[in-house]
């Protein structure tokens, strides 16, 4: 049985209209933001996965900021986007602690 989506009515009024379009703006901008910041994590630890130290430490840096923009602009919650730079910072600092002693 395939399940269709519930086909969504319009809204009568002028400011629900008003209000759907920008609901698709809205949406629009934070989707870009939440993708932005999910690739930023995962080439941070694509980097920590790969030993490069100095990379991941340029592209910790990186996604520190992206991260901080998209918890002040309530996309994520600021304690999620606190855990996942603090998560960050100790990969990356352990890579930091583990490739002067492999060298």
């Amino acid at each position: 049985m395939a399940s269709a989506k519930p086909k969504k009515k319009n809204p009568r009024l002028a400011s629900g209209r008003k209000r759907a379009r920008q609901d698709v703006k809205l949406n629009a901008a934070n989707t870009s933001l939440r993708s932005k910041y999910r690739t930023a994590v995962k080439n941070v630890e694509k980097a920590v996965a790969s030993g490069d130290k100095a990379k991941a430490t340029e592209l910790f840096a990186k996604a520190q900021s992206i991260v901080d923009k998209v918890a002040d602009k309530e996309i994520f919650h600021k304690n999620k986007a606190a855990r996942d730079k603090s998560r960050l910072a100790a990969k990356v600092k352990a890579l930091a602690i583990a490739a002067p002693k492999a060298a």
